[in-house]
C-alpha cells in the first residue's frame, strides 16, 4: 500500500475510535521510518504511543502523547506475508494498541516520570556529559536485556549478541565497565544508536561516587553470514 493511501487508511480508523479513547492525543500521524525489532528476524515495530507533557485544561491535570504508525513497518511485513497481509485489520490493532498504552501512561505518573527522566540522561550521553550508567532500565522494556529510549536501543551484554534474528560480535578486549559501545555495521539498524552496554556490578561504594562510563563507537561483526 503507498504512503499517501496509508495515511488515508488511518485517518478512516481513527475517525472510528470513540473519543473518550482519545482524550490527550494530540495527533495520530504516519511515519515513513521502518524499525526492526531489535532481536527477532522478522518482527517489525508498527506503532509507538510517545508521551509528550501534563497540561491542565481547566478539569484538572491531563497525559498529552502522540501515536504513530510506521509505514515502512508495514511495508515490510507485508512483503513477508505474500499477499496473506490485511493493512486494515493490522492498522487497526496497532491504533487500538497504542491508546491502550496512552491510557496506561495516564493511570501510571511514576513510570511516566521515570521515563522522562531516562529521556534526560540519554540526552546527557549525547552531550558527552554525566550521566547514570543504568539510566536506559527506565526506557521502554523490549525484550529481556534490551530497552528503548527515544530512538535509541540499549542491548545489556557481553561480546556476542544478537539483533534482528542475527549474531554479532563486538570488540571489547580492554574495555572497562560500565562501557556503552555504540554499533557501527548492523543490518537493518535502529532510526538512532544502536548500545551494546557492558554494566558494572554494583558496589557498596557506588552509593557516594559514581562511576566513570567509557563511550566508544565499535565495528561489530556478523557471526552466521
Amino acid at each position: 500500500m503507498r504512503l499517501d493511501d496509508f495515511r488515508s487508511l488511518v485517518a478512516r480508523l481513527e475517525r472510528d475510535i470513540p473519543p473518550a479513547f482519545e482524550g490527550g492525543v494530540v495527533g495520530v500521524e504516519v511515519s515513513l521510518k521502518t524499525v526492526p525489532h531489535p532481536v527477532l528476524d522478522g518482527i517489525y515495530t508498527l506503532g509507538e504511543c510517545i508521551p509528550l507533557e501534563w497540561s491542565d485544561s481547566g478539569g484538572g491535570a491531563d497525559l498529552q502523547s502522540r501515536i504513530v504508525l510506521y509505514h515502512g513497518s508495514f511495508q515490510a511485513l507485508a512483503r513477508l506475508a505474500g499477499g496473506d497481509f490485511d493493512w486494515r485489520a493490522e492498522a487497526w490493532e496497532t491504533l487500538t494498541h497504542e491508546l491502550r498504552h496512552h491510557l496506561e501512561w495516564r493511570a501510571n505518573v511514576a513510570a511516566l516520570e521515570a521515563y522522562d527522566w531516562a529521556g534526560e540522561q540519554n540526552f546527557a550521553r549525547h552531550e558527552d556529559k554525566a550521566f547514570d550508567a543504568v539510566f536506559y532500565r527506565s526506557g521502554e522494556s523490549l525484550s529481556p536485556g534490551v530497552w528503548k529510549v527515544d530512538d535509541d536501543v540499549f542491548l545489556e551484554g557481553g561480546a556476542d549478541f544478537v539483533w534482528h534474528g542475527r549474531r554479532y560480535r563486538a570488540p571489547i578486549a580492554g574495555v572497562q565497565p560500565p562501557a556503552f559501545l555504540t554499533l557501527n555495521g548492523l543490518a537493518d539498524p535502529p532510526h538512532g544508536d544502536a548500545v551494546l552496554v557492558l554494566p558494572k556490578r554494583a558496589s557498596f561504594f557506588d552509593l557516594w561516587r559514581r562511576p566513570k562510563v567509557m563511550q566508544a563507537v565499535v565495528q561489530a561483526e556478523p557471526l552466521n553470514g
